[in-house]
């Protein structure tokens, strides 16, 4: 029994996902911190209400996954992103943006921002996304991708301007993915296994030539002229 319990342990310490919260709010700073401390495998080793105590806990900690406020004083979310990708640290960061501005929704994507999330998100979404974000991919919520890709007409445009090089289950994918859908979420949608969407939006960003999913809405973007 004391070895599986060993196993146990060991097996959640590989799993855990350590994280730092930043907010200059001390009521919502409390609150990630509560949300996530309580999830079980999630570990809050640091929470700042400044950019600067932000940066140097990145530095000393190392955490997977910063949860940022966009407004972090003195300078901004968006500064913290540009000294993180200045300094090459390895965390992957989650963007919170109370009143998501275009340019700077567009310019966290440009820094490499894992996750954006609205102040409507629930504490289940916020924790999906961290996870997501854990894992290497993008999240990207989908009112954030919306406000950039459907502005009437240029979503569309850009989905037709791509279109001469997609297959038509190739284009449907593209849709999908812009709309901040997981890939097991296309998967269901289309009724195809998970693997068979992945080979097709490898097969997208190879014939595209972008680097993975916020490449690929970076393009439609471009093709919108947004």
């Amino acid at each position: 029994m004391g070895d599986v319990a060993q196993m146990i342990t060991e097996e959640r310490s590989v799993q855990s996902v350590t994280l730092v919260v930043a907010d200059s709010r001390p009521l919502l700073l409390r609150g990630l911190e509560h949300i996530c401390s309580e999830e079980p495998g999630f570990e809050v080793v640091a929470a700042c209400a400044r950019g600067d105590a932000t940066l140097e806990a990145l530095r000393t900690r190392k955490p997977d996954v910063l949860i940022l406020d966009a407004t972090l004083p003195p300078s901004g979310g968006l500064w913290v992103l540009r000294q993180m990708r200045r300094e090459k640290l390895p965390t992957r960061a989650v963007l919170l943006a109370d009143h998501p501005d275009d340019r700077h929704v567009l310019e966290a994507v440009r820094l490499g921002v894992g996750g954006i999330l609205l102040p409507d998100m629930t504490p289940e979404s916020l924790l999906r996304c961290v996870r997501t974000v854990h894992a290497g991919e993008q999240w990207l919520e989908s009112q954030a991708v919306a406000r950039l890709l459907n502005r009437r007409p240029r979503g569309e445009v850009a989905l037709r301007q791509l279109a001469s090089g997609l297959t038509p289950r190739q284009i449907e994918i593209v849709r999908l993915a812009t709309e901040a859908i997981s890939t097991r979420e296309i998967a269901a949608r289309l009724m195809v296994t998970e693997g068979t969407v992945k080979v097709h939006l490898h097969n997208i960003y190879e014939k595209l030539q972008v680097d993975g999913r916020v490449g690929l809405v970076l393009l439609v973007m471009k093709q919108g002229r947004l």
